[in-house]
């Protein structure tokens, strides 16, 4: 029998090419899935469900291996595999998107493992609402769950989302993304009303200016980690999502302080992530680095 997974993580697959204003990388390995487990293989024994084609590398496959990522619910379909390209312009913050080839993804139907249907906590990460549900039907109770979105699915998918959002624990998204759900420019009106859909928690990504935890009675802000440089800012968020997941099912707790001190780990281990292209610097990194550096955010964050 398996070993038993603490966290399940659903997401997307993809192998990018990605410009920055110093430095062009092709092929490259991506995806919300790859990042968010990478990020939470840290803390927790992690199960990746996704789907890839039969030209994914097995280059790719061994880095996932060799971090312990569980890959009993990864699907290999005939076709290829999902493709983004996009450039960022000399802010970093700023993309263009140049070419998006769903392939395989576009039939994707994420089924989980028996192992996974246990397993105590839940990221669902950016993929059709439909298919969040979907594998929600599929799970035992989950102790907590986590959900991010888009825009895309606000615009044209919002009742499926709603019904997602209304079995969750916690929502992520970002600042614009709140506000175009709701229609409240203030990010506190727009979290205010989210939360009347039924989550504890919605947590607003703010990109290089942090995130901001919202519950019925209480309000968190974390800063980015700061970085003099960094090289590739793809896949922040799901590393970020994916690492405060992790710590939290190391935690085994839900409560709004072991959020919070998810959230720091989640902060410090995407700080990481940007500092080399894919998975380049997290196939570096080793616990004790993590726990230096949050020590060190801890200490300059203090009042």
């Amino acid at each position: 029998m398996s070993h038993s997974i603490d966290l399940t993580i659903v997401g997307s697959i993809g192998i990018d090419t990605i410009e920055t204003p110093t430095e062009k990388r092709e092929e490259i390995l991506g995806g919300s899935v790859s990042y968010a487990c990478a990020a939470a293989s840290f803390f927790t024994h992690t199960g990746m469900v996704g789907v890839v084609g039969t030209d994914f590398p097995q280059t790719y496959r061994d880095i996932w291996t060799q971090m312990n990522i569980d890959l009993e619910g990864l699907q290999t379909q005939t076709g290829k595999t999902f493709r983004w390209s996009g450039v960022y312009e000399a802010n970093m913050d700023n993309r263009q998107t140049l070419s998006t080839e769903l392939n395989v993804f576009e039939n994707f139907t994420p089924n989980l493992p028996e192992t996974y249907r246990d397993a105590p906590y839940l990221f669902l990460g950016n993929i059709h609402p439909a298919l969040q549900l979907h594998v929600l039907e599929q799970t035992h109770n989950p102790r907590f769950v986590l959900i991010d979105t888009m825009d895309l699915w606000i615009n044209i998918a919002k009742d499926d989302l709603t019904q997602v959002i209304q079995k969750c624990d916690m929502l992520t998204l970002n600042e614009s993304e709140a506000q175009l759900f709701t229609g409240h420019h203030s990010l506190m009106q727009a979290a205010k009303t989210l939360l009347e859909l039924g989550p504890d928690y919605v947590l607003i990504k703010k990109g290089g200016n942090g995130s901001m935890l919202y519950s019925r009675d209480d309000l968190f802000l974390l800063h980015a980690y700061p970085l003099e440089t960094f090289a590739d800012p793809t896949g922040a968020g799901d590393t970020f999502a994916g690492g405060l997941m992790g710590a939290l099912a190391a935690s085994g707790k839900t409560d709004a302080e072991a959020i919070r001190q998810a959230m720091v780990h989640g902060s410090v281990i995407a700080s990481f992530g940007v500092e080399k292209f894919s998975l380049d610097r997290l196939q570096q990194l080793d616990r004790d680095q993590i726990e230096q550096r949050v020590q060190h955010f801890r200490n300059i964050c203090r009042l």
